[in-house]
């Protein structure tokens, strides 16, 4: 093909970012996205799209994993095999990838997480940290993020309430976050109505002594438009949210808050169906050229570029960084290399409190993706760390999506698994019950990482990555410890019984429950070039023309949802491409 000023791999948040970044720069931009063509219409045609059936148990918008998938195995004792169906983490494919189907929770980020090594041997000392955990700071700071933050929110049209601008408390009792982080600018629009579920977790938390929020949600309060000129209509509080796209133009997508602009802009091209295989080089190595992908005819196509951005999911930029020779694949044994290291997941643990007739109608029906009431009181590193004693923190939230007909029949604990007791239980308790969930932030750790597994391959023919991951007795003690505190909200509203959903001791990670879609790690960005595969503005180490954005690059996992950091994120190495490498195109860091 006709050569390019840039080429961007995957066209979800990042890639949509980079091109509307890159567009604006004067560069020729194509992006190539490996799965089908997808919008609201007819994606999210009306009543089509509200159909369970189809998007959440048949997955219409995910991973096609007879094509493509990982191998997964606990420890390198272990033999890896293909998973066959997609149950703890649902890659988005097609145009906008996993952001037209995720649920809309918009977070920044705690700063402490972004230097989290560094804090915890200043406050807690170098042993705190336990062997084997491979902790580091971003090299980025929130300060110099919080203008792409912002930005970011306003793009989204993002719902909230802020807690501090400038410096001046203005959310204080309005449903502020007292541990946020302080802001330059309001959010777009204000938070959401709370759900009654909402509603009652911020009165039980506020009960025993917590500081309940209205959590940040990248569904509309109302009707907006964002600075791309992109329109949004207000949520109507459906409940068909994750796993959907949104028939309302509520929910912020690639799709709804971008595309539409770079569809104004000649400069731009978006193939879908375009497979990538891998990042051509030049001889030396040392420089991209382009791109070589499957279209949808099956041919093979190079489209040579000047510049490469890799924007796919985190796993898929890992895979292609491996396939394409790009950086040195991490060993574990060793502890050099860092293509694959660091790969985190998320600890998840969720308590369900179930209510009499006469007690409270929650009509989980009713919800909205980002929507709900958290608690930061034992996120980042809000508390003291050193009786706990291990690392990492979590938000705790009712976050009301909408519970669905076929999946979201709860029981409570000891009600039979199927017959007339389980009907009888799951009719009583549907529009009795709510659900609160605790996001832990999972750390890294010297064997848990990503490699190309040596006997398994895609329909391509080309190697399918190998993820090495168990959780750890740092991850089981955090779970327990939020479990035992967010155990007191539930005790606070009085059910007629509790549900505890949480890792024990001894147990290992299984591919069979969902546990969220935020993997984070494998192409983390650093300081030091023998710790990290990237440099701060996202820029590889090896191949300056090559940049890999999104979760990828997280050193380890966050307490929050990731989407806020990683749009935040691409903007930030948006600015740093325009401003600095167009200019003098090579190294922007020097080793």
């Amino acid at each position: 093909m006709k050569k390019v000023d840039a080429v961007i791999v995957g066209f979800g948040w990042t890639g949509a970012i980079m091109a509307k970044e890159l567009t604006e720069a004067g560069l020729n931009v194509v992006a190539l996205e490996r799965g089908p063509m997808r919008d609201t219409y007819p994606d999210g045609s009306y009543p089509q799209t509200i159909d369970e059936l189809t998007y959440n148990i048949r997955k219409k918008l995910f991973m096609d994993v007879s094509r493509e998938t990982v191998t997964v195995r606990n420890t390198t004792a272990d033999g890896a095999l293909p998973m066959r169906q997609l149950a703890a983490f649902l890659p988005g494919t097609g145009v906008g990838g996993a952001g037209l189907h995720w649920s809309g929770v918009h977070f920044r980020v705690d700063p402490v997480e972004l230097r989290l090594r560094s804090h915890y041997e200043e406050r807690y000392g170098k042993k705190f940290i336990p062997e084997g955990m491979t902790i580091q700071d971003f090299g980025v700071s929130y300060e110099e993020l919080e203008p792409h933050f912002d930005f970011a929110e306003k793009v989204f049209g993002t719902s909230g309430t802020a807690w501090s601008i400038k410096g001046k408390v203005v959310g204080e009792g309005k449903g502020g976050n007292p541990f946020a982080a302080d802001r330059s600018d309001d959010f777009p629009l204000e938070a959401q109505k709370n759900s009654v579920s909402g509603t009652l977790f911020g009165k039980a938390a506020e009960a025993v002594g917590y500081h309940p929020y209205n959590m940040p949600s990248a569904n509309t309060s109302g009707p907006y438009t964002n600075p791309y000129g992109c329109q949004m209509g207000p949520c109507n509080f459906c409940g068909f949210c994750s796993g959907y796209a949104c028939y309302m133009y509520s929910k912020a997508s690639p799709n709804v808050n971008v595309l539409p602009a770079l569809r104004q802009e000649p400069k731009f091209e978006l193939r879908a169906n375009a497979h990538v295989l891998k990042v051509n080089l030049a001889s030396d190595g040392k420089r991209a050229t382009g791109v070589t992908y499957v279209d949808a005819q099956g041919q093979e196509v190079v489209q040579p570029a000047e510049l490469v951005i890799l924007g796919a999911f985190q796993f898929n930029n890992v895979r292609l960084l491996l396939l394409s020779g790009i950086g040195k694949p991490y060993d574990p044994v060793s502890g050099k290399g860092t293509v694959g290291k660091n790969f985190a997941y998320q600890n998840l643990a969720t308590i369900k409190a179930f209510f009499g007739k006469d007690q409270h109608h929650t009509n989980p029906f009713i919800g909205a993706g980002g929507n709900g009431v958290a608690i930061d009181d034992f996120n980042g590193d809000n508390f003291d760390h050193g009786p706990a004693g291990f690392v990492g923190g979590s938000p705790m939230w009712v976050n009301q999506a909408g519970t669905k007909p076929i999946s979201g029949l709860a029981v409570p604990p000891g009600t039979p698994a199927w017959g007339s007791a389980w009907k009888a239980a799951a009719a009583d308790y549907y529009t009795h019950h709510l659900s609160m969930d605790m996001h832990g932030a999972h750390q890294s750790y010297r064997d848990n990482y990503l490699d190309l597994d040596p006997n398994y391959k895609d329909a391509f023919g080309m190697p399918l990555l190998r993820m090495t991951f168990d959780w750890k007795e740092n991850d089981i003690k955090m779970s327990r410890f939020m479990v035992d505190k967010m155990r007191k909200i539930a005790e606070a509203m009085n059910p007629k019984a509790i549900g505890v959903y949480a890792k024990d001791f001894g147990s290992h990670f299984d591919l069979s429950s969902y546990q969220t879609t935020h993997l984070n790690g494998g192409a983390i960005m650093g300081t030091d070039p023998s710790t990290s595969a990237i440099n701060r503005y996202l820029q590889s180490w090896d191949v300056p023309n090559v940049f890999v954005l999104g979760a990828s690059a997280f050193p380890q996992g966050l307490g929050y949802n990731p989407t806020g950091l990683v749009a935040a994120l691409a903007y930030w190495s948006a600015k740093a491409i325009r401003e600095q490498y167009l200019k003098h195109p090579g190294a922007l860091v020097q080793a």
